[in-house]
């Protein structure tokens, strides 16, 4: 049974695979899809997190497979795991491993989001107090303190709101107005995302590899500048973002490893039909 799904999963195999590990309860599945047609090939279940040699000893299946069939292999996706480079290097030689992009851009977005929250403590506590009850009318200093609570008690609203605005990819005109509108007397914020978007527009395959990362040369360059943003951006100068490139050079290489989790839906269909077609013949 093993080898007839196998047949069915690899029968128009393209050559791109999407590996990962997914923790389902206590339990940890390794994973191979083919990417193209989000067919799952090859999976393993285990009671821990998987070591290197478990995941070369699984990779090492997946490649018996290909080399049973002599298929080609042109590429592979992973999520850009610590475990995932040294078994790829030795069990698949030199086939072009590419990182998930979308991985990339979601600490991105988690980095963005912390800045906004810790911009929203800032003013939070800038904001101004003084004494209970409405202030006398000769206090100008009093009144006008009460009149800048509530500004900035609706910007830190704002703030906590519209935080999406700071993190999605292409804002509409009214999207952007809004932007504009909650930054303002915050350079940083507008800073950021100015930095994003020029990093993200990397991913749009508008040029190759090489192109791209002669532009992530300049755009690092331009962070060092801005030493005053903080932490936010350190992600910048990871290497999984070069590594995560590499889709430019490769139109059919995929650019998600999102594949894992369609093709396990995919598989637990047919599971579900199995059982179904087994309690209608009992």
């Amino acid at each position: 049974m093993d080898g007839a799904f196998l047949d069915w999963a690899l029968e128009a195999f393209a050559g791109y695979v999407a590996a990962d590990a997914l923790s389902e309860g206590p339990s940890c599945v390794l994973a191979a899809v083919d990417h193209r047609q989000d067919k799952r090939m090859l999976d393993e279940v285990l009671d821990h997190d998987p070591t290197h040699d478990e995941i070369q000893a699984f990779l090492g299946r997946v490649k018996g497979a290909w080399e049973a069939r002599d298929l080609a292999r042109k590429g592979i996706t992973t999520d850009g795991a610590a475990l995932s480079p040294e078994p790829i290097r030795a069990v698949c030689g030199q086939v072009p491993h590419q990182l998930c992009p979308f991985h990339v851009i979601a600490a991105r977005v988690k980095g963005v989001l912390r800045a906004v929250a810790s911009a929203r403590e800032r003013v939070a506590t800038s904001k101004p107090t003084w004494k209970r009850g409405r202030p006398a009318a000769q206090d100008q200093a009093a009144r006008r303190l009460a009149r800048t609570s509530p500004a900035m008690q609706q910007k830190i609203s704002a703030l906590f709101q519209e935080r999406c605005v700071c993190v999605t990819r292409r804002l509409k005109p009214s999207a952007h107005k809004r932007f504009l509108h909650i930054t303002r007397g915050l350079p940083h914020l507008r800073q950021r995302r100015e930095i994003m978007e020029h990093l993200d527009a990397l991913f749009d395959r508008r040029c190759r590899t090489q192109t791209a990362l002669g532009k992530l040369r300049k755009r690092r360059q331009w962070v060092k500048r801005c030493t005053w943003i903080g932490d936010t951006v350190k992600k910048v100068f990871s290497p999984h973002r070069e590594q995560a490139l590499t889709l430019l050079d490769d139109k059919l290489l995929p650019a998600t490893s999102n594949a894992v989790e369609r093709g396990t839906r995919r598989h637990r269909k047919m599971q579900q039909s199995v059982y179904r077609v087994r309690s209608k013949v009992c």
